[in-house]
């Protein structure tokens, strides 16, 4: 009797990993097929790069285990939350822009952690003409953008719900053109009375869109761009290097007196 209880739990737990091996398989496949573009955007890191060589893109990322993959798988397993850690997707041309898709991209994290995502613009300027950045997360109210030209880091800002993490150069035309107007009023820090104190103004996710659209393209618009044809682009896991690192306290700056 106990090796049959035996033999039906070993059956039981066979067939368990087999039906998860099973939905695993069906939930997310890399589709090797080509396709058009698929939109995406919505609480998502990305760069916008100037060059057609999807190739060159992927060698100067230095990813781990690129694989053919269209739009649609791409793009889905950016946003899949057993896969969005782990992978980014590194897109065909479109338009002479070439983009690479998903969280693990570095971020400007702010004091306290190292400093991954300005290195990485700036060594891609160091391959193509234009490099660009945008970081849209409202759930925690971070928005980021940032562009690299001719190899400069020409302007990089970042703020969260505690104010500016990131501010590199002066605004660019595109994002004086934005108008602060336009800008939410999200709260006031320090603000005593009705008169003094400091205003917090944020930008939205639609800003972040807009700006992506006068630097480059609005991805959130890619689906219905005309006369784009099937291509393939490349899924690939995230270097190790990229992963947020905190500032040991060793490699702190000392205060001078």
């Amino acid at each position: 009797m106990i090796l049959i209880i035996a033999g039906m739990i070993a059956l039981t737990i066979a067939v368990a990993f087999w039906l998860a091996a099973q939905f695993t398989a069906e939930r997310v496949q890399f589709q090797a097929t080509p396709d058009g573009p698929c939109a995406f955007g919505h609480s998502m890191a990305w760069l916008a790069i100037r060059s057609r060589d999807t190739e060159a893109v992927l060698e100067a990322l230095r990813v781990i285990n690129p694989e053919p993959c269209n739009w649609n798988s791409g793009v889905g397993a950016v946003y899949d939350n057993q896969l969005d850690e782990l992978h980014v997707y590194v897109s065909p041309p479109v338009d002479n822009w070439t983009f690479v898709v998903g969280l693990p991209l570095p971020h400007p994290v702010g004091r306290g952690f190292v400093d991954k995502c300005t290195p990485l613009l700036v060594d891609l300027g160091g391959h193509f003409p234009d490099v660009q950045y945008f970081f849209t997360y409202p759930l925690i109210d971070f928005f980021a953008w940032a562009r690299v030209r001719d190899g400069r880091l020409a302007r990089a800002f970042a703020v969260t719900d505690e104010g500016v993490a990131w501010s590199k150069g002066r605004p660019t035309k595109e994002e004086r053109a934005l108008g602060l107007k336009l800008f939410e009023l999200r709260g006031v820090r320090g603000r005593k009375g009705d008169a003094g104190g400091e205003m917090i103004l944020h930008p939205t996710e639609d800003h972040v869109m807009r700006l992506a659209h006068r630097w480059s393209l609005d991805p959130t618009t890619l689906s219905i761009m005309p006369s784009q044809q099937p291509a393939l682009g490349y899924i690939a896991e995230a270097p190790f290097a990229w992963r947020s690192e905190r500032i040991r306290k060793a490699d702190r700056p000392r205060k001078t007196a």
